[in-house]
């Protein structure tokens, strides 16, 4: 009767053994982050009205200095989180951009 219950803490015991916090042990702080790509809005209002296609695409991601680009066509479900590095381009059926946006 005695073996299930010393089995039991013993588990215990090594459970709580990934809980304890661990510290660095170089004594340094951690790397910096590297800086997040800008996305800005200037001037994306002269894409408005054009054919949306990949080679625009890549244009529009280097004139904004954004990292990522996101295409939103008609009636596309997307997320509501803002990313500073990501351009949002929205175009309807006929692939014509209407609107764009960082974030």
């Amino acid at each position: 009767m005695k073996w299930p219950i010393m089995i039991m803490a013993g588990g215990a015991m090594l459970g709580c053994g990934g809980c304890a916090a661990s510290s660095a042990t170089d004594g340094g702080a951690e790397p910096a982050a590297p800086p997040m790509a800008q996305c800005s809005n200037d001037g994306l209002d002269r894409f408005v009205g054009q054919k949306a296609t990949a080679e625009l695409g890549a244009e529009m991601l280097k004139f904004s200095g954004a990292r990522t680009l996101r295409w939103g066509g008609p009636n596309t479900a997307m997320t509501m989180d803002f990313r500073p590095d990501r351009l949002t381009v929205i175009y309807d059926q006929n692939m014509v951009i209407e609107r764009l946006s960082c974030g």
